[in-house]
């Protein structure tokens, strides 16, 4: 006889379906499995749910009473969502016949209507374009380095905020003279696990080691100090305050207009790799699932190259 488990049924059993079906495809990741636990439990937090409810107690009116508790609680909308996508992994196909081994019926999961998605990245006229040049270069002769280094980091490398401002030195491994950016960017460590790893330029390089060499500001008390263990240290100490002064310089030169200037840096980085490399490479250096990359930054009626015979290519 079939029965309905409750959720903690199902978020204790889950993982070691998930354990066992990854010895056979290799999937799902271990971070998977930990952000469809985790993102149900916050679901279960928000929505006021006991883990001892039946699975069914996830029902469309229920989720959507769950999003209203969000917005009154003030979080953010995106948030709520992650956590309604990873909910959805514990009904993906292939746990359908564990549960089935069980003698567990699970309802098909019925979302909330979705949101309108982000609209498709705008690319600013050449104008701006040589607006934010003429300023990136300005960068350089700045008294404070770390201007110069986190601008680089979201123009040159497509680094998001939060990913910038927890870089550390370790994150730049030198092989046979050779520097490359490594690390996990947090919005993929708990879904996809994606990582980066980007060669960095030998120019960039050599101006990082110089910066560093000269001391770079350690906090704001102590102000400059020179890093003994470079590796453990920050790559931009205090990143916060200087994201609020380049953001605040941007609009002041009118180059960008919103609250988040700096992050429109990574965009345009994303868009050049996409433009000149194609969707493979601009997801290898932003970190993004390549299906978004191309969703935002895909352009077909533009023609970047020239013409061609098809013939010629055989």
């Amino acid at each position: 006889m079939k029965t309905i488990p409750t959720i903690r049924m199902v978020l204790e059993t889950y993982p070691k379906f998930a354990a066992i079906e990854r010895m056979r495809m290799e999937k799902p990741c271990e971070r998977t499995v930990e952000s469809a636990v985790g993102g149900t439990r916050r679901l279960c937090e928000i929505g006021g749910i006991s883990p001892d409810e039946p699975i069914t107690a996830f029902s469309r009116k229920c989720l959507e009473r769950i999003l209203d508790a969000a917005r009154n609680s003030g979080l953010k909308p995106i948030s709520v969502w992650s956590y309604l996508y990873s909910l959805r992994k514990l009904f993906a196909k292939w746990t359908l016949r564990y549960y089935a081994d069980k003698k567990w019926t699970l309802p098909q999961l019925e979302m909330p209507s979705c949101q309108r998605q982000s609209p498709r990245y705008v690319r600013p006229d050449s104008a701006i374009l040589c607006k934010v040049k003429a300023w990136y270069g300005g960068l350089e002769r700045r008294s404070d380095p770390r201007e110069w280094i986190l601008a680089t980091l979201m123009l040159e490398f497509a680094m998001r905020n939060g990913d910038a401002e927890r870089l550390r030195w370790s994150d730049f491994r030198v092989k046979d003279g050779r520097a490359v950016l490594c690390y996990t960017p947090h919005k993929t460590s708990l879904s996809s696990g994606r990582t980066v790893a980007w060669p960095v330029h030998p120019d960039i390089w050599d101006r990082l080691c110089a910066y560093h060499g000269a001391g770079v500001p350690h906090n704001k008390r102590k102000g400059w100090a020179r890093n003994e263990n470079r590796d453990a240290q920050l790559v931009v100490p205090c990143a916060r305050d200087v994201y609020v002064r380049l953001n605040r310089e941007l609009r002041a030169n009118r180059i960008f207009t919103g609250s988040k200037g700096c992050y429109e840096l990574r965009k345009i980085c994303v868009d050049h790799i996409y433009q000149k490399f194609g969707a493979e490479m601009a997801s290898s250096i932003s970190g993004d699932d390549i299906r978004t990359v191309m969703r935002y930054y895909a352009d077909p009626s533009a023609v970047n190259v020239e013409g061609v015979r098809v013939v010629d290519l055989l």
